[in-house]
Protein backbone atom coordinates (compact mmCIF):
# COMPACT_ATOMS: atom_id res chain seq x y z
CA UNK A 1 0.00 0.00 0.00
CA UNK A 2 1.26 3.45 -0.94
CA UNK A 3 1.52 6.02 1.85
CA UNK A 4 0.22 9.38 0.51
CA UNK A 5 2.21 11.35 3.09
CA UNK A 6 5.54 9.78 2.12
CA UNK A 7 4.89 9.91 -1.64
CA UNK A 8 3.84 13.57 -1.36
CA UNK A 9 6.86 14.51 0.76
CA UNK A 10 9.33 12.78 -1.53
CA UNK A 11 7.77 14.09 -4.72
CA UNK A 12 7.74 17.72 -3.60
CA UNK A 13 11.19 17.56 -1.97
CA UNK A 14 12.66 16.40 -5.28
CA UNK A 15 10.65 18.88 -7.35
CA UNK A 16 11.70 21.75 -5.10
CA UNK A 17 15.44 21.30 -5.66
CA UNK A 18 16.58 24.20 -7.82
CA UNK A 19 13.05 25.64 -7.89
CA UNK A 20 12.46 29.38 -7.70
CA UNK A 21 11.09 29.11 -4.15
CA UNK A 22 14.32 27.42 -3.09
CA UNK A 23 16.24 30.30 -4.63
CA UNK A 24 13.87 32.63 -2.79
CA UNK A 25 14.76 30.86 0.48
CA UNK A 26 18.40 31.60 -0.21
CA UNK A 27 17.66 35.28 -0.92
CA UNK A 28 15.57 35.61 2.23
CA UNK A 29 18.30 33.96 4.31
CA UNK A 30 20.91 36.34 2.89
CA UNK A 31 18.71 39.39 3.41
CA UNK A 32 17.32 38.77 6.90
CA UNK A 33 19.88 36.35 8.41
CA UNK A 34 17.16 35.00 10.72
CA UNK A 35 16.55 31.31 9.94
CA UNK A 36 13.73 30.68 12.46
CA UNK A 37 11.22 33.26 11.19
CA UNK A 38 12.06 32.37 7.58
CA UNK A 39 11.45 28.66 8.20
CA UNK A 40 8.24 29.50 10.09
CA UNK A 41 7.14 31.67 7.16
CA UNK A 42 7.85 28.86 4.68
CA UNK A 43 5.82 26.48 6.87
CA UNK A 44 2.84 28.84 7.21
CA UNK A 45 2.80 29.84 3.55
CA UNK A 46 3.20 26.29 2.27
CA UNK A 47 0.47 24.92 4.54
CA UNK A 48 -1.97 27.54 3.30
CA UNK A 49 -0.97 27.32 -0.36
CA UNK A 50 -0.88 23.53 -0.49
CA UNK A 51 -4.12 23.16 1.47
CA UNK A 52 -5.83 25.27 -1.19
CA UNK A 53 -4.09 23.35 -3.99
CA UNK A 54 -4.96 20.01 -2.38
CA UNK A 55 -8.58 21.02 -1.99
CA UNK A 56 -8.66 21.96 -5.68
CA UNK A 57 -7.11 18.63 -6.63
CA UNK A 58 -9.65 16.69 -4.57
CA UNK A 59 -12.45 18.73 -6.13
CA UNK A 60 -11.19 18.11 -9.67
CA UNK A 61 -10.94 14.39 -8.93
CA UNK A 62 -14.68 14.37 -8.14
CA UNK A 63 -15.55 15.99 -11.48
CA UNK A 64 -13.57 13.65 -13.71
CA UNK A 65 -14.40 10.08 -14.56
CA UNK A 66 -11.81 7.56 -13.30
CA UNK A 67 -10.48 7.16 -16.86
CA UNK A 68 -10.33 10.94 -17.39
CA UNK A 69 -8.58 11.41 -14.06
CA UNK A 70 -6.10 8.64 -14.90
CA UNK A 71 -5.04 10.23 -18.18
CA UNK A 72 -5.06 13.77 -16.79
CA UNK A 73 -2.77 12.76 -13.93
CA UNK A 74 -0.49 10.75 -16.26
CA UNK A 75 -0.17 13.61 -18.76
CA UNK A 76 0.34 16.19 -16.00
CA UNK A 77 3.10 14.21 -14.27
CA UNK A 78 4.87 13.72 -17.61
CA UNK A 79 4.49 17.47 -18.25
CA UNK A 80 5.98 18.24 -14.84
CA UNK A 81 8.86 15.86 -15.63
CA UNK A 82 9.70 17.99 -18.68
CA UNK A 83 9.14 21.23 -16.73
CA UNK A 84 11.51 20.04 -14.00
CA UNK A 85 14.38 19.84 -16.48
CA UNK A 86 14.21 23.62 -17.04
CA UNK A 87 16.09 25.48 -14.29
CA UNK A 88 14.14 28.19 -12.51
CA UNK A 89 15.47 31.68 -11.88
CA UNK A 90 14.14 34.60 -9.94
CA UNK A 91 13.54 37.76 -11.90
CA UNK A 92 16.18 40.35 -11.09
CA UNK A 93 13.57 43.08 -10.74
CA UNK A 94 11.45 41.16 -8.22
CA UNK A 95 11.62 43.03 -4.93
CA UNK A 96 11.29 41.22 -1.64
CA UNK A 97 8.67 42.61 0.75
CA UNK A 98 10.11 45.08 3.24
CA UNK A 99 8.36 43.58 6.29
CA UNK A 100 9.97 41.45 8.98
CA UNK A 101 11.44 38.09 8.02
CA UNK A 102 8.31 36.06 8.86
CA UNK A 103 5.78 38.29 7.05
CA UNK A 104 8.12 38.80 4.08
CA UNK A 105 8.58 35.05 3.77
CA UNK A 106 4.86 34.25 4.01
CA UNK A 107 3.96 36.84 1.36
CA UNK A 108 6.85 36.08 -0.99
CA UNK A 109 6.48 32.30 -0.73
CA UNK A 110 2.73 32.31 -1.20
CA UNK A 111 3.00 34.44 -4.33
CA UNK A 112 6.00 32.53 -5.73
CA UNK A 113 4.25 29.20 -5.21
CA UNK A 114 1.16 30.14 -7.27
CA UNK A 115 1.33 28.09 -10.47
CA UNK A 116 4.68 26.60 -9.48
CA UNK A 117 5.46 22.97 -10.25
CA UNK A 118 5.25 21.99 -6.57
CA UNK A 119 1.78 23.52 -6.35
CA UNK A 120 0.73 21.69 -9.52
CA UNK A 121 2.20 18.50 -8.07
CA UNK A 122 0.14 19.06 -4.91
CA UNK A 123 -3.03 19.38 -6.98
CA UNK A 124 -2.19 16.15 -8.80
CA UNK A 125 -1.26 14.27 -5.65
CA UNK A 126 -4.50 15.36 -3.98
CA UNK A 127 -6.47 14.21 -7.03
CA UNK A 128 -4.79 10.82 -6.80
CA UNK A 129 -4.44 10.14 -3.07
CA UNK A 130 -6.54 10.45 0.03
CA UNK A 131 -6.85 11.47 2.75
CA UNK A 132 -6.22 15.06 1.76
CA UNK A 133 -4.53 15.99 5.03
CA UNK A 134 -1.75 13.45 4.36
CA UNK A 135 -1.08 14.98 0.95
CA UNK A 136 -0.96 18.52 2.38
CA UNK A 137 1.24 17.52 5.31
CA UNK A 138 3.45 15.48 2.97
CA UNK A 139 3.92 18.26 0.44
CA UNK A 140 4.62 20.72 3.24
CA UNK A 141 7.22 18.37 4.74
CA UNK A 142 8.76 18.03 1.27
CA UNK A 143 9.04 21.81 0.95
CA UNK A 144 10.68 22.01 4.36
CA UNK A 145 13.09 19.16 3.59
CA UNK A 146 14.28 21.01 0.49
CA UNK A 147 14.29 24.56 1.89
CA UNK A 148 15.32 24.42 5.54
CA UNK A 149 18.91 23.37 4.73
CA UNK A 150 19.16 26.22 2.23
CA UNK A 151 17.96 28.72 4.82
CA UNK A 152 20.16 27.37 7.61
CA UNK A 153 23.33 26.76 5.64
CA UNK A 154 22.95 29.64 3.20
CA UNK A 155 24.94 30.10 0.05
CA UNK A 156 27.65 27.53 0.87
CA UNK A 157 25.04 24.76 0.70
CA UNK A 158 23.52 26.04 -2.54
CA UNK A 159 26.92 26.17 -4.25
CA UNK A 160 27.62 22.53 -3.41
CA UNK A 161 24.22 21.16 -4.39
CA UNK A 162 24.36 19.40 -7.77
CA UNK A 163 21.20 21.09 -9.09
CA UNK A 164 21.41 19.66 -12.61
CA UNK A 165 21.61 16.07 -11.32
CA UNK A 166 18.81 16.74 -8.84
CA UNK A 167 16.57 18.14 -11.61
CA UNK A 168 17.22 15.07 -13.77
CA UNK A 169 16.40 12.71 -10.89
CA UNK A 170 13.24 14.67 -10.08
CA UNK A 171 12.21 14.63 -13.76
CA UNK A 172 12.69 10.85 -13.84
CA UNK A 173 10.53 10.46 -10.72
CA UNK A 174 7.72 12.54 -12.29
CA UNK A 175 8.05 10.62 -15.56
CA UNK A 176 7.81 7.31 -13.67
CA UNK A 177 4.73 8.56 -11.78
CA UNK A 178 3.12 9.62 -15.07
CA UNK A 179 3.86 6.31 -16.77
CA UNK A 180 2.69 4.38 -13.71
CA UNK A 181 -0.59 6.31 -13.70
CA UNK A 182 -1.03 5.72 -17.44
CA UNK A 183 -0.38 1.99 -17.35
CA UNK A 184 -1.57 0.97 -13.88
CA UNK A 185 -4.42 3.36 -13.17
CA UNK A 186 -4.94 5.41 -10.06
CA UNK A 187 -5.93 2.90 -7.42
CA UNK A 188 -3.61 3.12 -4.60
Amino acid sequence: MVNPLLVSAGTVALAEIGDKTQLLALLLAARFRKPRPIVAGILASTLLNHALAGWLGALVAQWLTPQGLRWSVAASFIGIALWTLKPDALDEDEALPAHGAFIATVIAYFIAEIGDKTQVATILLAAKYSPLWQVVVGTTVGMLLANVPVVVLGSRFAERLPLKAARIIAACVFLALGLWAAFHGLSG
